[in-house]
C-alpha cells in the first residue's frame, strides 16, 4: 500500500526540509514552510511512462522531423525571440506584472495561429468564457479554430486536448491550476511543479505547443518554484511601465534559439502591436534642443535602439541632496556623479539631481555611460548638447572612457537617424576607422571625436 510522508516546502522558493523551521535553509525567508503530505508509491510502481512504453534509444541520424517544422506567427516581434516561430511540443513560459498585457499578447498569438488554419485551445482559470470572448472582440481575435475552455482543472484540460488535438494549448495561468490527485492547494510550489510536469509530458507525447502564463511576484521574478523555469523549453518576460505604452518581450531561456533577440511592441487599443523601428518610435517628438539632453544607441538584443537621456539638476534645500533615476539604474547613476565630481571637477554634491529615459525605455548596459555624463555636463553649463550628436562609452572610476561592444551596429542606426556627429571611445577608433572607409563616410569622419578620458570629453564639448 501506498504511505503517506509529511514534509515542508517553501512558498518562496520550493525548498523541501523534513521539519519545520522559522526560516528556509535555501532562499532565507522567515516563516514560509508549509507542512504538505504527499503519496509515496511503492517501489514496483516507481516507473514512468516511457519505461512502461518499451521506449528504446534511438540513433540521432534516424529522428525523423517531419512534424516539427516550426510555425510561423506572422508576428515578426514574437518570432523572432522564439527563433523563427512555434516549435510543435515546445513549452513556452511566459512572465510579466500584472496589466502589463501578457494575456493580451497571447491572445493575439491565438489569432495568428488560428488565421493560419491551426487550432487552438485556450485554457483560463481566471476568466469565463463570456469575458474571453468579450477581450477577443475588443482585439478582433475571435476566430472559429480558437476554442475556449474556463476551469482550473488542469486533468479535464489535458483530457480535453488529448481529445480535440489542438495545434497550441494556453493555460491561464498556471498558478490557478490544479490537479485532483495533488492535496496541496492551488498555487502551491507542489501544485505548480506537477501542473507543470503534466503540461510538459503532454506536449512532447502528443507534439502540442504548450504555452504557461505565470505570475511574478513583488522582486519581478516568477513565482512558484525555481524548477519551473528548468522544465520549460522557452522562457519569456514582458516588461514596461504601464504609465507608458512602450513594452520589451526579453527572452531568459531558448532552447531553439538566441536568448539576445527581443520584441519590441507599443501598446494600443487593438491590443500589442509590433515595432518596426524603435529608434524612430522613441524619437519621433524630439525637436528642440534643450540643455541636459543626450542620445545614446543601446542594444536591445541583437538591435540597436536609440534613446534619449534627459538629466535635471537644482540647488538642493535638502541636508542630503535627492537623486532620482527613471529608467536608468540608480546605483550607476550615483557613480557617474561621484566620478564627475571627483575626475571631472563638477560639482553635484549641492544639487539634486534627476535621470530620466524618455518613452518609458531601460537601458541597461554601461555604454549609455558617456551619454549620461554629457547629458549631466550639459544640464550643469546650461549648454545644449547639438542635436545631430551622439556619445557612445563606459566610463570607469579613474575617469577612463572604455569601449563598447558592437559599435558599428549602433552607429549604423544612428547614421539612418540622420546623426552625423560623434563622441566614441579611443579604444573604438581602429573599429570606427575601418567602418567609415569601407562605407565611405569621410565626411562623418570629420566630425567624429575619440576619447580617452573625462578630460577629452570636456575638452570636446567645450
Amino acid at each position: 500500500m501506498a504511505k503517506n510522508r509529511t514534509k515542508f516546502v517553501c512558498s518562496n522558493c520550493g525548498a523541501e526540509t523534513v521539519r519545520w523551521m522559522g526560516r528556509c535553509p535555501q532562499c532565507g525567508s522567515w516563516n514560509t514552510l508549509e507542512e504538505t503530505v504527499e503519496e509515496v508509491l511503492p517501489k514496483q510502481l516507481r516507473t514512468t511512462h516511457e519505461v512502461v512504453s518499451g521506449k528504446r534509444p534511438q540513433k540521432l541520424s534516424e529522428v525523423n522531423l517531419e512534424n516539427h517544422e516550426r510555425m510561423q506567427l506572422s508576428m515578426p516581434e514574437v518570432d523572432r525571440p522564439l527563433g523563427g516561430g512555434v516549435v510543435p511540443g515546445s513549452v513556452i513560459l511566459w512572465g510579466g506584472e500584472p496589466g502589463i498585457g501578457k494575456s493580451t499578447l497571447i491572445l493575439q498569438v491565438c489569432h495568428a495561429m488560428a488565421k493560419a488554419g491551426r487550432s487552438v485551445l485556450y485554457a483560463s482559470g481566471e476568466e469565463s468564457e463570456a469575458q474571453i470572448k468579450m477581450r477577443a472582440e475588443r482585439l478582433g481575435a475571435a476566430d472559429d479554430d480558437l476554442f475556449v475552455y474556463s476551469g482550473g482543472n488542469l486533468d479535464a484540460i489535458v483530457s480535453e486536448a488529448e481529445k480535440e488535438k489542438p495545434s497550441m494549448l494556453v493555460i491561464d495561468s498556471i498558478q490557478t491550476m490544479y490537479l485532483s490527485a495533488n492535496e496541496s492547494p492551488m498555487g502551491s510550489p507542489a501544485q505548480i511543479r506537477d501542473c507543470t510536469a503534466v503540461l510538459v509530458r503532454l506536449a512532447k507525447s502528443e507534439n502540442i505547443a504548450v504555452m504557461i502564463i505565470g505570475h511574478v511576484t513583488k522582486e519581478g521574478n516568477l513565482a512558484g518554484p525555481r524548477i519551473l523555469e528548468h522544465m520549460v523549453d522557452v522562457v519569456f518576460y514582458l516588461e514596461g511601465d504601464r504609465s507608458y505604452q512602450f513594452r520589451v518581450l526579453r527572452t531568459v531561456k531558448n532552447r531553439f534559439g538566441s536568448t539576445a533577440e527581443s520584441g519590441l511592441f507599443v501598446m494600443e487599443g487593438q491590443g500589442l502591436k509590433g515595432i518596426e523601428d524603435p529608434s524612430k518610435y522613441l524619437l519621433r517628438d524630439r525637436t528642440s534642443q534643450t540643455p541636459g539632453q543626450a542620445v545614446v544607441a543601446c542594444m536591445e538584443g541583437l538591435r540597436p535602439v536609440l534613446v534619449e537621456i534627459q538629466a535635471l539638476t537644482v540647488h538642493s534645500v535638502l541636508a542630503i541632496p535627492r537623486r532620482i533615476a527613471a529608467g536608468y539604474d540608480y546605483n550607476r547613476m550615483i557613480i557617474l556623479l561621484a566620478v564627475l565630481e571627483r575626475r571631472g571637477r563638477i560639482p553635484f554634491s549641492t544639487e539634486d539631481v534627476y535621470l530620466n529615459v524618455a518613452g518609458g525605455f531601460r537601458v541597461k548596459e554601461t555604454a549609455a555611460d558617456l551619454a549620461v555624463a554629457l547629458s549631466l555636463i550639459s544640464v550643469r553649463g546650461d549648454v545644449a548638447v547639438p542635436q545631430n550628436l551622439m556619445a557612445l562609452g563606459e566610463i570607469g572610476l579613474t575617469g577612463e572612457i572604455m569601449p563598447v561592444s558592437r559599435v558599428t551596429l549602433r552607429l549604423k542606426e544612428a547614421l539612418k537617424m540622420k546623426f552625423t556627429h560623434f563622441i566614441l571611445s579611443e579604444r573604438n577608433k581602429k573599429e570606427v576607422l575601418a567602418y567609415y572607409e569601407a562605407h565611405h563616410l569621410d565626411e562623418v569622419r570629420e566630425h567624429t571625436v575619440f576619447v580617452r578620458n573625462l578630460k577629452d570629453l570636456m575638452e570636446a564639448v567645450k
